[in-house]
């Protein structure tokens, strides 16, 4: 039995940052529910796919859900919403704010018909700001919260992180703060709303280490971590290849550099303490950068090991799959689907006593809007009304009973 088992969830989310949040709860045993326009969310059509609707990027946001479809333009769509909301525990989306008292879901709404409702709000930026209500993706949220200034800082020109950290950092908050509140509500009763901003998100997630001498008034320092941001930081060139190697302690660089016969290094100054490794660290990380080019790789991993100096090869987005340490821990999914042949995912990263939670392929569009309204009571005939407005794709009986093997696909 997961932990969030009996809890459910009205995942009102699109595109990444509210679905991966739902996405969160519903790896952790909550029940949800994906609530669809008729079209259905975006990334259906965002990537590769080999059953439209169904597109590589939506797989990978919405696993462990069922998937319901409701116009909420349409008063009876709406009115259905409301039914469920009743039966909630959780609410989120991540619509403009100024859209909600239009669609009928503002949070005061909701949660006059539910007080017990945890309503969450995943928006771009704080509503009592001055960019409260702006439209923000990713992008956006990646040149306004300092990422593109750290890569400028280290590579001489602004770019994005090669990754959507806005939108998932966002939604891993956001998970964290629906699970406190709902800790919260196990002991007073009583429901909230919980606000998630993505901008005042990534800025907190960025000054962890990068607010650095800013933190006094007056500042004893630049902003800018100098250690994540040196220009000779890994990962490092060997005589054949490279590696990731990341002496820390003074022990790390003591046995190091004597290790390789370079022991001024541990009488200079510029190093003698992890104070002044810091000041200077881009010049230390260019010495080690010069001492790791006379050796290939397996020497160097070897070294670091006898010497319990953190080291790893570097691996390829491609490697991963065949992860001799992934494999060992059963990490990856291999899954069989009688429309989409043959899926892998990445497994659930947590173990509760020691078990990986399981992974439910995601939903197509609107299969279980006929089963999620019958368990809130819904009548045949406003079932069927309801039906008549968007895609009903309840397996058929032969799908159902179709065996499903577990293959390994290859990549």
């Amino acid at each position: 039995m997961l932990p969030l088992e009996g809890i459910k969830v009205l995942d009102l989310g699109s595109v990444l940052m509210a679905p991966y949040a739902a996405q969160w709860l519903a790896d952790l045993g909550a029940d949800v529910v994906k609530v669809e326009t008729p079209t259905g969310d975006s990334t259906r059509r965002t990537g590769p796919t080999s059953e439209p609707g169904m597109a590589a990027i939506f797989l990978g946001t919405n696993r462990n859900k069922r998937s319901i479809v409701l116009d909420l333009r349409d008063p009876a769509g709406l009115a259905a919403l409301l039914r469920l909301v009743d039966g909630a525990d959780v609410f989120l989306h991540n619509i403009r704010p100024q859209k909600l008292a239009k669609l009928g879901i503002a949070p005061e709404v909701l949660m006059a018909r539910n007080p017990r409702l945890i309503y969450a709000g995943l928006h771009g930026f704080g509503q009592d700001g001055p960019y409260g209500g702006q439209p923000a993706y990713d992008d956006i949220i990646q040149g306004m919260c300092g990422n593109a200034d750290l890569m400028e800082r280290q590579i001489g020109q602004p770019k994005y992180f090669s990754t959507v950290s806005a939108d998932k950092t966002s939604g891993l908050v956001a998970a964290i703060g629906i699970l406190a509140a709902l800790a919260g509500r196990e002991r007073s009763g009583v429901g909230g709303f919980v606000e998630i901003p993505m901008f005042e998100t990534m800025v907190a997630f960025n000054l962890v280490e990068h607010l650095y001498g800013a933190h006094f008034d007056p500042p004893l320092g630049p902003t800018g971590y100098p250690r994540a941001l040196a220009v000779a930081r890994g990962p490092f060139r060997t005589a054949d290849g490279y590696i990731s190697m990341m002496p820390y302690t003074d022990r790390h660089w003591i046995d190091f550099f004597r290790e390789v016969g370079a022991e001024d290094m541990l009488v200079d100054p510029l190093f003698i303490d992890i104070a002044a490794r810091t000041s200077n660290i881009d010049l230390l990380y260019e010495r080690l950068a010069a001492i790791l080019l006379t050796r290939s790789s397996g020497e160097w991993l070897e070294l670091c090991k006898r010497l319990e100096v953190p080291a790893a090869p570097v691996l390829k987005i491609d490697d991963l799959v065949h992860d001799e340490h992934l494999e060992e821990t059963g990490f990856f999914e291999h899954l069989s689907d009688p429309r989409l042949g043959a899926l892998l995912f990445p497994g659930v990263p947590l173990k509760f006593d020691g078990v990986r939670p399981g992974v439910r392929v995601p939903p197509r569009l609107g299969e279980h809007t006929r089963e999620v309204l019958e368990e809130a009571g819904f009548a045949a005939d406003e079932i069927a009304a309801l039906l008549a407005s968007g895609p009903d794709q309840q397996p058929s009986a032969a799908e159902t009973r179709k065996p499903v093997a577990v293959a390994q696909p290859t990549l």
